[in-house]
């Protein structure tokens, strides 16, 4: 069972049990269980290697991986970050600043994509701060949490992979095995990610002409009515301020940067010496710190930063007693048990994928499949979808694809070389999107308070719509070589199919 299909059959089997049960927390550990019974079976441990696997190798490996640690830590942070915007009235405050500034529903939709967009830096970090500072807002609005989520899903793995300053660019950068030239790699191959490029013009399409369909419009009529509704706490509401909650969050991204640019050396000297030259101690540029950041290790000093200013900050302004302070930092972790949990299983999950050589089928599958070159990037696309979605990590991907692209076109004159490669990492944006097992998905569901399963329920029609107009993108690209013509191609795609609903949702 290595290295072949059946090294995915766990992970299909975890999302198709999530999306017919609705209940992600079994049908994660169902797929866990498969895994390790084909692991078992295929080496044989038997029962002893089962459990062995499972749970030494599975759940203790994950939890020990030193960036998974980290982004847990991120996580635990950040859910105490938003109990003390909560308690010192920072949430409540910009409630009310933004129900008498924002007074449409479009208007808070468009207000949530632009600050989707203006955190590029990292998708985690993206879909929890956008998730807590807006959802007062879009509450208000009557907007669903469903499609809080899903304008927040949208505006974080999407946006850090057309971001040349992001941690994505780093880890893409890194997988291309090039140095420098990694980076340069990364910005020509921009034009050609459709799918990120179709997916903004899809929410904003969506948010203009107003129009939902699948499940999402079912919760976006249920609250159609509703437009005052509030998560803030009443006891402190009245005494809080827009200042609560914006310095903070002010705070957290610079530090974030900060945090990112120190894990890559940006602040520490390093030595240069040629052979019969004096050795010179000099600093790492941004670009290059940033491709050799640890996002888990940037966003955890940063995020911890960050709590250390906020909770000084509210002592002095007499928002917060320093015992109503330590108070949320259980209360924030009990708020982050089910990410924390989720994450958890997916991370254990796809350590059993790994385990049964999944890389290597799918890299086999790539390799089989270059002969077909115009219509390679249009595969490739494909591939990456199936990979991301069935493991839950759109990094995993970049890793297994992104040099076999470039092993597979060593020209760097070859077009089709860039399309490929872009064509990677959209597909792998794409799968991760979709993914009920995706820490991304998991995330944009804890910053928008959504049940996990409806938020991937709701999402999918909408993803597998930018993946299909994508997936003639790549056909068109691989054909003419250029992104002009099939990005045109696609916007008028997206643009088009929604005016169509539109018109038959309103006849109907």
């Amino acid at each position: 069972m290595i290295e072949t299909f059946w090294s995915l059959v766990p992970a299909i089997l975890a999302i198709a049990l999530a999306l017919i049960t609705k209940e992600v927390y079994s049908s994660l550990f169902a797929g866990i269980a498969l895994g390790g019974i084909f692991y078992s079976a295929s080496v044989g441990g038997g029962f002893s290697g089962f459990l062995t696997h499972v749970f030494n190798d599975g759940f203790v490996g994950s939890l020990s991986d030193s960036y998974n640690v980290g982004i847990l830590v991120f996580l635990v942070i950040l859910g105490i970050m938003v109990a003390l915007m909560n308690k010192a009235g920072g949430s409540a405050a910009f409630g009310e600043w933004a129900k008498k500034h924002i007074k449409t529903k479009v208007g808070a939709q468009l207000a949530t994509i632009l600050l989707g967009i203006l955190i590029f830096i990292d998708d985690y970090f993206n879909c929890l701060t956008v998730g807590s500072v807006m959802r007062p807002v879009t509450d208000k609005h009557g907007i669903s949490r469903e499609k809080l989520a899903y304008l927040i899903d949208s505006t974080a793995a999407p946006i850090c992979i057309i971001a040349p300053v992001s941690s994505w660019a780093a880890a893409v950068a890194g997988f291309a095995g090039e140095g420098e030239n990694g980076f340069i790699l990364f910005c020509k191959a921009i034009p050609y990610n459709f799918y990120a490029l179709l997916t903004i013009v899809m929410i904003v399409s969506l948010v203009f002409l107003k129009v939902d369909f699948g499940t999402m419009s079912k919760y976006e009529k249920a609250l159609q009515m509703m437009s005052d509704n509030s998560d803030a706490d009443d006891s402190s509401a009245s005494s809080g301020k827009v200042i609560d909650l914006i310095l903070p969050i002010v705070v957290l991204i610079v530090f974030c940067i900060v945090g990112m640019l120190y894990s890559g050396g940006f602040f520490t000297k390093m030595v240069e010496a040629e052979e019969g030259m004096v050795a010179n101690e000099t600093y790492l540029n941004i670009i290059d710190s940033f491709a050799n950041s640890d996002a888990s290790v940037g966003l955890m000093i940063g995020s911890f930063g960050a709590l250390i200013v906020t909770v000084i900050f509210y002592l002095c302004r007499r928002a917060l007693s320093f015992k109503d302070s330590m108070a949320c930092i259980p209360e924030g972790f009990k708020a982050m048990v089910p990410a924390i949990l989720i994450l958890t299983l997916a991370w254990t999950l796809k350590g059993m994928t790994d385990s049964l050589g999944a890389k290597q089928f799918v890299a086999g599958l790539v390799t089989n499949a270059a002969g077909l070159k115009s219509f390679l990037p249009a595969i490739i696309f494909v591939i990456a979808c199936g990979l991301a979605f069935a493991t839950g990590t759109s990094w995993g991907t970049f890793g297994i694809l992104i040099p076999i692209c470039i092993a597979a076109f060593p020209e760097v004159s070859d077009p089709i070389r860039i399309i490929s490669i872009s064509a990677c990492m959209a597909g792998a944006v794409c799968g991760d999107h979709c993914s009920p097992i995706s820490d991304t998905t998991i995330m944009a569901s804890a910053g928008a308070e959504c049940e996990h399963v409806n938020h991937v329920s709701t999402q999918l029609p909408y993803a597998l719509t930018c993946a299909g107009i994508s997936f003639i993108c790549y056909i068109l690209a691989g054909l003419m070589h250029n992104w002009i013509v099939p990005l045109i191609v696609g916007i008028a795609g997206i643009i088009g199919l929604l005016v169509v609903i539109k018109k038959k949702t309103v006849k109907a």
